[in-house]
Formats: C-alpha cells, structure tokens, sequence
C-alpha cells in the first residue's frame, strides 16, 4: 500500500521503444542512448517492456536483459515503470518480482488476456492483480486498452482500486477515454490516485480537462507535450489548447499512420539509433509514410529529431 514516503507519480511517462539492429538482434548501446535522450526530453519517467516497445515479440531472456540494463542505466534519475502483463498469473507475478528487486518505481499490467477468448472473469481478475502487487509491493498502472479485448468497467475499475491498493494507477486508452476518466473519478474519488491518459496523447487534452494528471505517450515528444501539460496544471487552459494544437498534427500522423513505428524512426533520423527495424511479422513503415512522418517532425523540431546533433 502507498505509504507516506511514496510519491505521487504524474505528469510525462512516455514508453521507451526496443531498438534493434539490422538482424532483429536487440541494440543494448541503443537502448541506452535511447533512455538518455528520453530522460534530456524532460520526462517525468519511463515505461519500458510496454506494447509500444514491441514486448509481445521479445523472449523471456530478453525481457530480463532489457530490465537490468534499463534500471541500471536509468539508475534513478527518473522513476522506470515496467510492464509485466502476461495471461498466466504465475508469469506476471514472477516479472513483477524481477522488476521490483531492480529497482523498477511501477508496474504496468493489463487484464489476463490470450487471444479474443481467453479471458479472465472480475473475482480472478482481481485476484491477478492482487497476486502481482503482493510480489512486486509496487504500484501497479493498470492499462485500460483495447488490445486485450477485455472491457473494464467503471464500477470493476474502482472496486480493484479499493481491494488492491497498489492498483490505484489507471492507464486509460479506450474510446471516449475522458468520459470514462471523469466516470472513474466521480465514482472512485480519493482512491484514484493516479487517472492517465494514453494512446500517444491523441485525446489528452479532452483527457486532462476530464481529470487526468499525466500522460503515457510514446517517446516521439513528450517535450512539445511538457507545454501542454504545465500549462493545464497551472490552470492556463488556453494556452495549454494552443500548445497542443501546434502538435496534435503530428500526433494523429503518429496514431492513425504509424504506430510504434513513428518514434523508431524519428529517432533513427535524429541519430538517437542506428536502425528503425521492427521485428517480424510486423512490416517496416512504408518510405512514403516515413516520408510524411518526418516532414512533420521537422516542423516542430522534437529533441528526438535533433538530439544526437
């Protein structure tokens, strides 16, 4: 449970993507170089082993490589979030242990979910989550999204927070995801510690006026998104509408054309890594789509784009 000593986590806490060489091998000096630059963005903290860092395409060893380097590296500059979700409990509890001995901040964790019918019922959903939080002993940031095909529903979402209270972090990535930000808030009050929003900060704005405190984007920009979420807190909401206008282009081109790829491969072009490879059976970005990417990156000059310069 949340004691006195910990902190409230909020604001920036983008997904670190996985580089890899041309082969598929994992890039461990990109991966650092990679954490580097996220950490000059400005983030508040990191999310690794998340779906936007390609995790459903790494082995189990390879998750373990990326943990220790990822922690060691990041060495407590900022706080690591790092996600575990798996449909067998045993698995997920075993990552969250490996985790949290390392010095991981949070946990991310997804419903128990194998394919469009292996689906857990609420009594073992709660009883996964609480297994993984009594193993790491750390928040847990629930992700709300709809790649599991798992629908969490309000009154579900606030009777977890209330029987596992490490699960007080809400990642939501659903549709109409402010209306069920303001829901989630409204019904669960102080025990919604932490309302997020994610899916690459496409309705954060709607998102922060519904209550949330921080943003689980990609690592593209979360330093044009640093104006945006200031001015929200400092109760300048205009300026925060403004600020988000400016890079909500560039978002949607990163949501409705990219997916994980956009930030590959900006940071690819920034020198962030050598290679913006995806791994198999995922397909490259087409070069007119890298083309577009880029074209409007420029306009905005993220740090990614210039960091290595």
């Amino acid at each position: 449970m949340r004691n006195a000593k910990t902190p409230i986590y909020r604001g920036l806490f983008p997904v670190a993507p996985t580089p890899f060489t041309d082969s598929g091998d994992l890039d461990l000096e990109g991966q650092r170089r990679v954490l580097d630059c996220m950490i000059d963005q400005g983030v508040d903290g990191i999310c690794i082993l998340a779906n936007y860092s390609e995790q459903f395409l790494l082995s189990d060893q390879e998750r373990d490589i990326l943990v220790e380097l990822c922690l060691s590296h990041v060495a407590g500059r900022k706080p690591v979030m790092v996600t575990c979700s798996h449909f067998s409990t045993q698995i997920a509890v075993q990552r969250a242990r490996y985790a949290a001995e390392r010095g991981a901040s949070l946990l991310m964790l997804m419903p128990p979910y194998h394919g469009a019918s292996l689906k857990a019922d609420e009594g073992a959903m709660i009883d996964h989550f609480g297994r993984v939080a009594d193993a790491g002993g750390i928040p847990i940031m629930v992700q709300d999204a709809p790649l599991s095909g798992v629908t969490l529903t309000v009154p579900f979402l606030v009777r977890l927070a209330c029987e596992v209270p490490l699960a007080r972090y809400f990642k939501i990535e659903v549709p109409f995801a402010a209306a069920k930000l303001r829901s989630l808030i409204e019904l669960g009050g102080e025990v919604i510690i932490g309302p997020f929003d994610g899916e690459e900060a496409i309705t954060m704005m709607a998102d922060l006026d519904a209550g949330a405190i921080g943003t689980m984007s990609s690592a593209l920009l979360p330093d044009l998104l640093r104006p945006v979420l200031d001015h929200h807190k400092a109760g300048c909401r205009q300026e925060a509408a403004l600020a988000y206008a400016r890079v909500l282009p560039l978002i949607n081109f990163e949501n409705r054309q990219c997916g994980l790829r956009a930030a590959k491969s900006v940071m690819a072009e920034g020198g962030v890594i050598k290679c913006e490879t995806v791994r198999h059976p995922l397909e490259q970005i087409h070069p007119a789509t890298r083309a577009g990417l880029i074209e409007l990156a420029r306009e905005l000059n993220p740090l990614a784009l210039r960091w290595a310069h």
